[in-house]
């Protein structure tokens, strides 16, 4: 039997993330200023024909699977991202106190749109909030770390846009952010998991201090129809 996490972007769609979620029955997706992820029950002719016509021709679209895929003709892969999948097995570390931590706002948008286009942890867009549960560090009013979830495949909770300027990098700020969210994600029954790109070995290291432990390698499609 397929493991939940084997298909996050399309179990999400359809539990933690359904208020969101527009589609039909074989495809669905975010709104464009929330995310770019497609989530396909499955990946064959017929999903991605409807999706080449529900789309417009400028969106850049995500398509995460455990396994390599074929992408039809008609899609340019504009990047293909190896990734590894981790999920967090254990009890929650101790909370740490390095900086306070805030719960972030409409009004932070700006900030935090700027802090991932400085940092690249992933897409976020002006919407991208709306997933809820976004935490930050500020200095001096200016947010210098920020973490938050994203893809509610129940039970599984993603956490994501893990990222710290770096300017202010070596000083537990992202860790301590992280801690947080595996306490807010445990609190909710919930089982915190996330995604890093495989050679990312200092984040790895991190998370799996943390806890957290890998369970498949995934790969991710940016895609634009042509």
């Amino acid at each position: 039997m397929a493991h939940i996490l084997d298909n996050p972007a399309w179990n999400a769609l359809v539990s933690g993330n359904k208020h969101l979620s527009k589609g039909n029955e074989q495809i669905k997706y975010f709104s464009e200023d929330v995310s770019p992820f497609v989530g396909l029950l499955e990946a064959g002719p017929y999903e991605f024909d409807f999706l080449y016509h529900a789309i417009p021709t400028e969106r850049k679209l995500a398509i995460i699977s455990f396994k390599e895929m074929k992408i039809p003709n008609q899609w340019t892969v504009l990047d293909h991202i190896k990734a590894l999948q981790m999920v967090h097995k254990h009890p929650a570390p101790p909370a740490t106190a390095t900086a306070q931590i805030i719960p972030l706002q409409e009004k932070h948008v700006p900030q935090m749109i700027a802090l991932t286009q400085m940092t690249h942890p992933g897409p976020f867009f002006k919407r991208t909030i709306d997933f809820g549960n976004y935490e930050g560090i500020f200095n001096n009013n200016k947010l210098i770390a920020m973490a938050g979830q994203r893809l509610h495949a129940d039970p599984y909770t993603e956490i994501s846009a893990v990222c710290t300027h770096p300017d202010y990098t070596g000083k537990g700020y992202a860790a301590s952010i992280i801690i947080s969210q595996i306490h807010k994600i445990k609190a909710a029954s919930s089982i915190p998991y996330l995604h890093v790109k495989d050679d990312n070995d200092k984040a790895i290291h991190l998370y799996k201090t943390l806890g957290f432990e890998a369970r498949e390698q995934m790969d991710i499609y940016m895609i634009q129809k042509k």
